[in-house]
């Protein structure tokens, strides 16, 4: 005969107990009392016979055989929380919340969205233009797509894409104001879609770190400088993904040929639960998809001639980089 597991109230006070290290915590967490959370895990290590937290100190610390017993807990309760999301979301139909940065959103994903309708014409989406890596954890929003580091904790990230930055400029503009060599870039507008860093990098890797620079304008997203940029305010900093369309198009031009890896890379994250539901899951796998498909078919767009003054040795290496297939539960 089977050994009798422990009951579910005990060992759920003692998960969030554990992963959030504070009784009191975990005791707004599930909405009861201090007394509760205290009392349920005396309960626990009464059935189990042996303690589950070191007592002293400001924060909890598992003992070995609580350091032991948390993870098959935490794995339990996620697939319940799977299950559940299973049964209540059963099918690819219904409404789907999406978070993303707005550059990608605005130049990238909305322009493809007709792929995703057609192949999936029963889920609605409701789309927000945001980078606030809180929102995965907002029960408003299912999926976001971030621009960060990587790493947050209690949810379900995967890296989506690294990128490159290099200057672009428009046709019209650089026609009436040449780009002969990086140090002509005094003559020009340059459009920060951060505080400034993406630009010092470049520059740094073009030895003009030095360079003076006359007029610029800092716009806080690079969906704002790289419009401006198309519309001929000055130069901005493309990427190679939601710069790529424009390029292609020729309303944007590449100038040098040197670019330099971006700081931070693009993630997809969503809780746990959402995460296992299939409407989420066909998205998900939906823009993995595309971005694969795209940079299978298609090379990055070419640079202008060289010749621009920067060394030879400074030049990029212009093989397309593919995204990693990393994740983190």
């Amino acid at each position: 005969m089977a050994s009798r597991l422990p009951p579910l109230n005990p060992l759920r006070a003692f998960e969030a107990a554990a992963r959030r290290g504070s009784i009191s915590a975990a005791a707004r967490e599930l909405s009861v009392t201090h007394g509760a959370i205290s009392h349920q895990i005396r309960s626990l290590e009464e059935t189990l016979k042996t303690a589950l937290f070191e007592r002293g100190g400001k924060r909890l610390k598992l003992t070995p055989q609580g350091a032991l017993l948390l993870p098959a807990v935490t794995q339990a309760f996620d697939g319940i929380a799977a299950a559940t999301a299973l049964m209540n979301r059963p099918s690819t139909s219904g409404s789907l919340r999406i978070s993303c940065v707005p550059a990608l959103l605005s130049l990238w994903l909305v322009p493809r969205l007709g792929s995703f309708t057609d192949r999936y014409p029963e889920i609605s989406l409701t789309l927000t233009s945001s980078n606030d890596s809180n929102l995965i954890y907002s029960p408003d929003i299912d999926i976001a797509i971030l621009y960060g580091p990587g790493g947050w904790k209690d949810c379900w990230t995967r890296l989506w894409s690294t990128f490159d930055l290099f200057p672009v400029v428009s046709p019209t503009l650089l026609n009436t104001r040449p780009l002969r060599s990086v140090r002509d870039l005094h003559d020009h507008v340059l459009l920060h879609g951060d505080d400034g860093r993406e630009w010092r990098s470049w520059l740094a890797a073009a030895d003009q770190l030095d360079m003076p620079r006359a007029r610029e304008h800092f716009m806080g997203d690079a969906r704002l400088s790289t419009e401006a940029a198309r519309h001929g305010q000055g130069v901005a900093l493309g990427d190679s993904i939601t710069a790529s369309s424009l390029i292609a198009a020729g309303e944007l031009v590449i100038p040098f040929d040197l670019a330099v890896p971006a700081p931070d890379a693009f993630y997809v994250a969503a809780r746990n639960d959402v995460r296992a539901a299939p409407i989420a899951k066909v998205f998900i796998d939906w823009i993995f998809d595309t971005i694969e498909t795209e940079r299978a078919a298609q090379p990055r767009p070419a640079s202008r001639p060289s010749g621009r003054g920067l060394p030879s040795t400074r030049k990029r290496n212009t093989s397309t980089a593919v995204p990693l297939l990393e994740e983190s539960e």
